[in-house]
């Protein structure tokens, strides 16, 4: 890429694509193209020619996508299934009618089987189940990246697929019904030192920020407790003790890996400027696999810890004293989700961020 070349960042409002838009101004790229879901509705192909044909981008990142945590995925599992298909095959195919010199489309780690050998090479894709919970999505990636595959060896383009692990950074989604682990975490511990400190005017501003929880700055304490509880915050009797409580689902036994944003974005720009289809090609049949399959790349750190572990070091990060408990009756998910990432190592790419200083960053620009 060079710095004049005209780039469509999609999705660039959520979590992925603002930090890969930042990322691209840092580095001087200045012919951005953006545009909103009201502007452009990527599900719509007719819409979607047309801003092609119109805007003629060089270089695409595919960064749009419909993302939510295991309960969002539990309860619209239709919507993240055709809403993602409907992205991908669009974006994808109308890159190739018009030419883009290399589009990148990320997905997700989820797409591994729920008991994958661990760490997880790209090899193991379409090994074994997926994890129910979160299998309509992970399907439609899959199919993005297939898509991808397939495209360039019928027609000779340069799409390469990456698949982040789990992502965190500023532009996160803290909606209380439909985040994923750590935003959740961030924002219900405060919640819980909000409450033992009896701050229930910190607790309306922070709930009237997400407007569909429905507590306004003339709302009664006891609605707002009642709010709190149904998310797990509250009041209750440890060993005897009374005191604020966070219970979580599941037994905090999972084990999760999380790159930073900023990380994941510095990644996807590296790799857009300095490897193409043929690399990754290159580097498996180094490896002794001479099928073209499996072309995408593995983002992470290679560094894991348990979901209980997590809530421990974001209670400390945030200063809640109070009790994280968790609920066994709820479900857990895929029990280890670790990336080897051995080929973006081999192609010159490592993490910066380390755990730990990227929720403090998270959680000060939060508050």
């Amino acid at each position: 890429m060079e710095l004049t070349s005209k780039i469509f960042v999609a999705g660039h409002r959520g979590l992925v694509g603002s930090a890969i838009v930042a990322n691209l101004n840092q580095k001087g790229y200045s012919n951005l193209v953006l545009r909103t879901m009201d502007q452009l509705d990527l599900r719509n192909q007719q819409s979607v020619d047309s801003f092609f044909a119109d805007e003629k981008p060089e270089y695409v990142f595919l960064a749009a996508a419909k993302v939510g945590g295991i309960l969002a995925n539990s309860s619209y599992r239709a919507q993240f299934l055709f809403e993602n298909l409907q992205i991908q095959n669009t974006v994808i195919h109308e890159s190739y009618i018009h030419g883009v010199k290399k589009l990148m489309f990320l997905g997700s780690s989820c797409i591994y089987p729920k008991n994958a050998p661990q760490p997880m090479n790209e090899e193991v894709l379409l090994t074994g189940p997926l994890e129910y919970s979160n299998e309509p999505y992970a399907i439609a990636k899959i199919a993005g990246l297939k898509l991808c595959d397939s495209y360039n060896q019928q027609y000779g383009t340069n799409f390469i697929s990456v698949m982040p692990t789990n992502l965190y950074g500023y532009n996160d989604n803290y909606d209380l019904r439909n985040s994923h682990v750590l935003p959740a975490l961030i924002r219900k511990l405060y919640l819980g030192r909000c409450l033992e400190e009896n701050n229930f005017e910190a607790i309306r501003r922070d709930l009237n920020k997400y407007a569909q929880e429905g507590i306004t700055s003339t709302s009664i304490q006891h609605e707002i407790e009642k709010l709190l509880s149904s998310q797990g915050i509250g009041y209750q009797n440890v060993n005897g003790i009374p005191q604020i409580t966070l219970t979580l689902w599941g037994t905090g036994s999972p084990l999760r890996e999380f790159l930073w944003s900023e990380d994941m974005a510095d990644a996807c720009v590296y790799l857009m400027e300095n490897v193409d289809f043929k690399d990754v090609i290159a580097i498996r049949e180094s490896q002794g696999f001479k099928e073209i399959k499996n072309t995408h790349l593995n983002l992470g750190t290679g560094i894991e810890l348990s979901i209980h572990d997590l809530a421990m070091m974001v209670k400390n990060i945030v200063g809640f004293s109070g009790k994280v408990l968790f609920d066994p009756s709820y479900p857990d998910g895929t029990p280890r989700k670790l990336l080897d990432v051995s080929r973006l190592h081999a192609l010159g790419w490592n993490h910066h961020v380390e755990l730990e200083d990227g929720i403090r960053r998270v959680f000060e620009r939060y508050i």
